[in-house]
């Protein structure tokens, strides 16, 4: 399994970006510097995030989104071989100083 997330992912099981491996491991969303957990479907490299709008409900009981532009990080958040992530969400520093 690769250490980087997809480069479109959605929460929404009818979507073709769906990925259950991926959301099962877990995946962190930093958009504009700021972690986001609201996220329900991001694409890195057109720079986008797609996130619920209030409580607000279409006519299929879907909740309403909406598309914000910027700068998107994602990485997982656990799983992986490569997981070194301490409890403080902090990875351990390998320089010895």
């Amino acid at each position: 399994m690769t250490d980087t997330p997809p480069d479109h992912l959605s929460i929404d099981p009818r979507s073709p970006h769906f990925d259950r491996d991926a959301l099962e491991r877990g995946v962190g969303i930093r958009f504009k510097g700021n972690e986001r957990t609201d996220v329900e479907e991001y694409s890195i490299s057109e720079g986008w995030i797609r996130v619920a709008l209030g409580k607000k409900m279409d006519r299929h009981g879907r909740p309403l989104t909406i598309k914000l532009m910027g700068p998107v990080e994602a990485w997982f958040q656990s799983g992986g071989e490569a997981d070194e992530t301490t409890t403080d969400g902090v990875k351990p520093s390998t320089s010895e100083d």
